[in-house]
């Protein structure tokens, strides 16, 4: 073990975990999320994601796949780097307030909790780039590089430019991220007792993280189905000026919402399988203190008879 549990190294290297987690898988499926963004707002000229994907590279050629991936990659490397490392702080935090046996009889409720606490200042972190990125990907002509975007929007719209959509970010955020973060630590939990054949003590490092990696998955496509109403709002108000989240509801009604569902769940669920494996390989290789699956504390079992 390289060093203490809850010290500032350990918070520093979750968070430096979080940074290449979210940084990197996010940069790598923005081809896929940027057709997604446009079959949201724009349903009429792309109408699906092969026809999304051919559309744009005839118009683009190639390289439009790639657009706005510079402020994908500074914000959600600035999300995750607030997202792991708040969690992890929250979850320390939380538990020593609760004490050990309420920490183990509430543990949802601590990943709850700590996930959204996390998630609350993630998305101030977020917020500026999100909003260049749907500019970027979503309004032709308006600016093609982060360089272009970032000062047009400030001469505009001056700085809430920027912040404008926290709001419907946490809505659509923090509801994912508790789940994220649950599903996968209940999850895990039960594969360790129920599928894999061994107590994690014994098993190595890889089958760890595959165990990791599958938990991720089951975690993600949860995450998506809980989020993407509110994902379908997100992207129509980004290009809408002046319109509200209720509004774009009413407009879009109970089908409209769910458009683009599965694309998202094979999306959500891959990136979150990635970057569980992603967060979990660096506190690996960093030899970080790494608490086993969450056991009944032995005072809790005398008070409810359980020893002898």
């Amino acid at each position: 073990v390289s060093c203490e549990f809850g010290s500032s190294k350990y918070y520093a290297l979750c968070g430096f975990g979080g940074i290449l987690s979210c940084g990197l898988t996010h940069t790598a499926v923005v081809p896929l999320d940027l057709v997604k963004c446009r079959l949201q707002v724009n349903p009429d000229k792309y109408k699906s994601i092969g026809n999304g994907f051919s559309v744009t590279v005839k118009e683009d050629g190639v390289r439009g796949l790639a657009k706005g991936w510079a402020p994908t990659f500074i914000g959600y490397s600035m999300q995750g780097l607030c997202k792991f490392g708040f969690y992890e702080v929250f979850k320390i935090f939380y538990s020593d307030l609760l004490g050990e046996e309420n920490t183990y009889l509430w543990r949802t409720s601590l990943y709850l909790a700590a996930s959204a606490s996390a998630e609350f200042f993630a998305d101030i972190a977020l917020a500026p780039m999100e909003a260049v990125k749907v500019r970027i990907q979503t309004q032709p002509g308006y600016a093609n590089t982060l360089r272009q975007c970032v000062p047009k929007m400030f001469a505009e719209e001056g700085l809430w430019a920027f912040y404008k959509g926290v709001v419907p970010l946490w809505m659509r955020q923090i509801p994912y991220t508790m789940m994220k973060f649950a599903c996968f630590e209940r999850t895990v939990e039960t594969l360790y007792k129920y599928v894999v054949p061994k107590p994690r003590s014994e098993c190595s490092k890889s089958e760890q993280l595959v165990v990791t990696f599958v938990a991720g998955y089951i975690a993600g496509v949860f995450c998506a189905i809980v989020s993407h109403p509110a994902d379908s709002v997100v992207s129509v108000l980004n290009k809408e000026k002046g319109s509200t989240a209720v509004q774009v509801l009413k407009r879009l009604g109970p089908k409209g919402v769910w458009k683009g569902l599965v694309a998202r769940i094979i999306m959500i669920g891959t990136l979150t399988a990635l970057q569980w494996f992603i967060y979990d390989s660096v506190k690996v290789y960093f030899r970080l203190p790494r608490p086993p699956p969450p056991e009944m504390p032995e005072s809790l079992k005398k008070k409810l008879g359980l020893t002898d």
